[in-house]
């Protein structure tokens, strides 16, 4: 059930951030709300439903908006298997390095990212830019705050619908 509905929520997020974002002028970036969603779920997720959900999200993605086909997903899989790795069994408070984590680990992607495109796709690469890099890092990171919040939010009223437990109804004799 909470996998599902999360697999919702990042479809619902696909269109949101595929339909509308097109609008916006490029000049003030464009932020990448799977890639927080994926950050979350590395945070909460077990790992299997959250390998699941990463690929699964990550792939609709890069079909529905992708321009080289099989990157999304890969980045997708390689940012949730090392921020799960980082965080699991921290002894730091998770609200502490959460949000400067998935900063972190947005801006290092870019970079390995852009290697790999380098060496696949030399002549279609746009020349690096350190300040597009940082500025579509740091819209990340203000998109997660409220972001996180939210997808929190909808993580405790799911978990707590979950640990209801029904009342034992007495038959009748």
């Amino acid at each position: 059930m909470l996998f599902f509905l999360f697999w919702l929520l990042g479809v619902g997020l696909i269109v949101f951030q595929t339909a509308l974002f097109q609008f916006l002028p490029q000049s003030i970036g464009r932020p990448d709300f799977i890639f927080i969603l994926i950050a979350f779920a590395a945070y909460r997720f077990a790992w299997i439903p959250g390998i699941v959900l990463a690929f699964s999200l990550g792939w609709i993605m890069d079909v529905v908006g992708g321009i080289h086909l099989g990157f999304y997903p890969l980045m997708c899989l390689l940012s949730f298997t090392a921020l799960k790795t980082l965080t699991t069994k921290s002894p730091v408070k998770e609200s502490t390095y959460q949000i400067p984590l998935v900063g972190l680990s947005y801006f290092l992607v870019q970079m390995l990212f852009y290697f790999l495109y380098s060496l696949a796709l030399p002549e279609e690469l746009p020349e690096w830019v350190w300040r597009e890099a940082l500025q579509r890092t740091v819209l990340v990171v203000i998109s997660a705050i409220p972001l996180f919040l939210l997808f929190n939010s909808f993580y405790e009223i799911i978990q707590k619908r979950r640990s209801r437990v029904k009342p034992l109804r007495r038959r009748s004799r």
